[in-house]
């Protein structure tokens, strides 16, 4: 099993959380935000991960800190769970439709950092969870995951319905780059290192 466990504590926040790469999508969340943690269960009901996850913070400034925290955490996790990445496909891509929207996700476990968005401007309130942060906990969970991580919102004109169709299609194509390749029994690079 290829887990992991972070536990961060700032003077703005702090937070555990405990990643199951190899899971069934069991999810514990509680950020605080409560948006937010439903759009983690997705994240990993889809990719099939297993998540326990308790942060604390300066939700009363606003919720910046907590989901760039968890971004960073998540990732951390992610790097540490994966090792040395031997087997693994490495590459992953998912599109998925949420009614009227549509999102596409790729991945390169490349061990090179790269956040990329495109499409509508993510932007308004869902609860207390600013769409605009969405942007900011994938970019800290590419920073410290150590992956390429391009997002693509084709269309959509709903905002629950576009963050949804996003982090569902990152779970399911971080689980493809995860997944083990029973042929490969090394690191997916000609450079032997990821």
């Amino acid at each position: 099993m290829r887990k992991s466990e972070i536990k961060r504590k700032t003077t703005e926040t702090e937070i555990e959380l405990c990643l199951n790469l190899d899971g069934s999508g069991q999810t514990k969340i509680s950020s605080g935000i409560p948006f937010f943690d439903h759009m983690l269960c997705l994240f990993c009901v889809h990719g099939l991960f297993d998540l326990t996850l308790t942060a604390r913070g300066d939700l009363e400034v606003d919720a910046h800190h907590v989901i760039e925290d968890i971004g960073i955490c998540l990732g951390q996790a992610i790097k540490e769970a994966l090792g040395k990445k031997e087997g693994i496909n490495r590459y992953g891509q998912a599109s998925v439709p949420m009614d009227e929207s549509l999102a596409q996700v790729f991945i390169d476990l490349s061990g090179r950092p790269f956040f990329f968005y495109q499409g509508p401007p993510l932007v308004g309130q869902l609860g207390q969870f600013d769409l605009e942060l969405t942007a900011e906990f994938f970019r800290a969970l590419s920073n410290e995951a150590k992956m390429n991580l391009h997002i693509h919102l084709l269309y959509g004109e709903n905002k629950h319905h576009c963050a949804e169709a996003i982090f569902k299609a990152c779970g399911r194509s971080l689980r493809q780059a995860v997944c083990l390749d029973p042929r490969r029994l090394n690191i997916p690079s000609s450079k032997g290192v990821l």
